[in-house]
């Protein structure tokens, strides 16, 4: 039986491994990428889009997941618009910062786009997040906003979800440091205790390998991203054969990109179109009901 977003969804992540962030508590802070793998991610993602463009599986479902911020580089913007236009693409997600300026959106399909939008307090005040949500928001794009369970975060989860009020504030949990566990973040996010479980995954159905499978820049197809074989190739027609039920191999997951897809979980009930940018139904909020009449390709600005 498919999901919400039934079709194929493929979770993509490239050669980029950058920040324009030093957050304290991700591996990525203020990394840069050098310009020969800046230009080789580039190309992986613009053959990626080429893939998706030809359409040989239909519908599809797209999240971007990258290490780092993606939004900053015109090649993911460029990738969302494009993407978003395509009649047999059901979804287009990304995990962003939302440091960079949102009108970009204003190029896109925007009923079709996700938004997954992290906050870090100590990067950016919170008068400008909330007014690029807000803006991404009201150009008709799907937001959820969140924040790493921090103990140092709490009062800025509370201020971030009264900015907010209608849209999805999520909690990230911090499962190895008990004090952070110790705060009552459901207060905040009503959807914590699914955050915080490590749950029993091994032997169990799930989704990813048949319907949902992550792809990395070179085209090697995984069933997800915390299980490590390949089973196919994206470019090399192999793709096709190797999708099947597949029951996890991990004794636990405990990631939202992960657990979301264990079938017994139930949790495409809880989302709906909105499982892969975090947005639950009835936070949805919908864009136009027919994509602008331009061009499946647009060039996007490249400040």
């Amino acid at each position: 039986m498919g999901g919400p977003l039934s079709g194929l969804t493929l979770l993509y992540r490239g050669q980029l491994a950058s920040c324009n962030y030093d957050c304290p508590y991700c591996p990525f802070a203020k990394a840069a990428d050098a310009p020969s793998v800046q230009r080789a991610d580039k190309a992986a993602v613009q053959r990626f889009v080429a893939w998706c463009e030809r359409g040989e599986h239909r519908p599809l479902s797209l999240f971007f997941t990258p290490w780092g911020e993606a939004l900053t580089r015109p090649w993911y913007r460029e990738a969302v618009v494009t993407l978003s236009r395509l009649p047999h693409v059901r979804r287009v997600a990304i995990q962003t910062n939302l440091s960079h300026d949102p009108r970009w959106l204003e190029a896109a399909y925007t009923a079709r786009v996700g938004l997954w939008a992290t906050w870090h307090p100590g990067q950016v005040a919170l008068a400008p997040f909330v007014g690029r949500a807000r803006a991404a928001r009201a150009l008709g794009a799907h937001v959820a906003v969140g924040i790493v369970g921090l103990p140092e975060h709490e009062a800025h989860a509370r201020a971030l979800r009264d900015a907010l009020p209608g849209v999805y504030t999520w909690v990230n949990a911090v499962k190895r440091d008990p004090a952070a566990m110790a705060i009552d973040w459901g207060a905040v996010d009503e959807l914590f205790p699914l955050n915080a479980t490590a749950w029993p995954s091994q032997g169990r159905a799930c989704r990813t390998g048949e319907e949902v499978v992550t792809v990395d820049g070179e085209g090697a197809v995984r069933r997800c991203h915390f299980v490590p074989d390949v089973i196919a190739n994206l470019y090399d027609g192999s793709l096709a054969g190797a999708l099947a039920p597949r029951p996890c191999p991990n004794a636990t997951c405990g990631c939202h990109i992960g657990y979301v897809h264990l079938r017994e979980l139930g949790l495409d009930a809880v989302y709906g179109e909105g499982i892969l940018e975090r947005v639950p139904t009835r936070y949805a909020s919908g864009g136009p009901s027919e994509p602008p009449s331009q061009p499946s390709t647009v060039a996007i600005s490249q400040s």
